[in-house]
């Protein structure tokens, strides 16, 4: 409907294509667009609710610190438990604080704006100015400055904690993405799940594995806590996954012929496009399956992408057996494990 179709303010009917324009609503008042006490309870509402916003701000903050994720499992429920907690008080309450605000206490008048032309000249200007006073005085954040200063208050808190939750992500790493806790001689246990321990260490000989087995493989020490602060992003890089095949399948590059024991090959099991867990063996065809988006690797040619968003290879773990029969690692994987970015990053 046109500008000037709207001259009338929407008062009088109109015929437009054969339908009657109705014109606007009649307007209902609310009981704080006439009662001065209704209208101080709303706007303390809205307060409170800035306020109550503020203290979930503060509370993240004081559970970010408080409830620190130790290495247990009910340590870490317990801090994004809290932590989360904070954070969706401080979102939800400033959220509904400022919808009570638009629905008891902003004009609710039903208008209408007239068409212009798009274009920058001084009128146009001025009447972007003029609509922007018009907005404050509906609003009444200049009238109310009991609302204005807890919404003020409010967002300013409220990005603390993402400042600590960026914290986490620095300082920059180093080559500690790069490497893992395999190294030369040692020993390839099974992974007992949860939080490793020295005590729940079950280190693999190589006459355990059979042809079609498949385990899934830890390096020994990483239940050590001298040997990591963070045991559980160490478990999470080294995991390995240890297969058995009839070595005449095998297809190795002759550089790579000594990173198996008689059949026995060892890859990393993060896989290398999103670094989900490879952890679908297929004895028949000797590939592995990533659960996520179906990368397929083959095992019997260190593991090549034969299928799926995985752009290269599974990384290799060359491994051997020691004095007294256990599998272990030569070397840490001689490339980075996990996503192809870190490929692309390796120096």
């Amino acid at each position: 409907m046109t500008s000037k179709e709207h001259s009338g303010g929407g008062s009088q009917l109109e015929e437009l294509n054969g339908f009657t324009n109705p014109g606007l609503p009649e307007h209902k008042p609310r009981l704080s667009d006439s009662d001065p006490r209704a209208e101080k309870v709303a706007e303390r509402q809205v307060a409170a609710w800035f306020i109550l916003s503020m203290i979930g701000t503060i509370w993240f903050i004081v559970a970010y610190f408080l409830f620190t994720p130790g290495e247990s499992m009910q340590s870490i429920r317990l801090h994004n438990m809290f932590v989360g907690l904070g954070a969706a008080v401080a979102m939800f309450s400033i959220g509904f604080g400022a919808v009570l605000w638009a629905k008891n206490l902003m004009s609710d008048h039903e208008g209408i704006d007239e068409r212009h032309d798009i274009g920058g000249t001084e009128e146009d200007q001025a009447i972007a100015l003029e609509i922007l006073h018009q907005a404050k005085e509906e609003s009444g954040i200049a009238r109310r400055p009991l609302i204005r200063n807890t919404l003020i208050a409010a967002l300013a808190i409220a990005p603390l904690p993402a400042v600590l939750v960026f914290r986490d992500l620095g300082p920059l790493p180093g080559d500690k993405l790069f490497n893992t806790l395999w190294e030369k001689g040692t020993r390839l246990i099974r992974d007992p799940g949860g939080i490793p321990s020295v005590d729940s260490e079950r280190p693999i000989k190589a006459d355990e594995v059979t042809i079609g087995s498949a385990y899934h493989v830890l390096p020994s020490g990483i239940g050590d806590h001298e040997a990591s602060d963070h045991p559980i992003n160490e478990k999470a890089k080294a995991a390995v996954l240890l297969m058995r095949i009839d070595p005449k399948e095998l297809k190795e590059d002759p550089d790579r012929k000594d990173w198996s024991h008689d059949g026995i090959v060892a890859y990393s099991k993060i896989c290398t496009h999103v670094g989900c867990p490879v952890a679908l063996y297929e004895h028949q065809t000797h590939h592995l399956l990533c659960p996520c988006h179906q990368s397929t690797f083959d095992v019997t040619e260190h593991c090549k992408v034969i299928f799926g968003p995985a752009k290269r290879p599974l990384p290799q773990l060359p491994i051997t057996v020691d004095s007294e029969g256990y599998l272990v690692a030569q070397s840490d994987f001689p490339e980075p494990v996990g996503p192809t970015f870190w490929e692309i990053n390796h120096p």
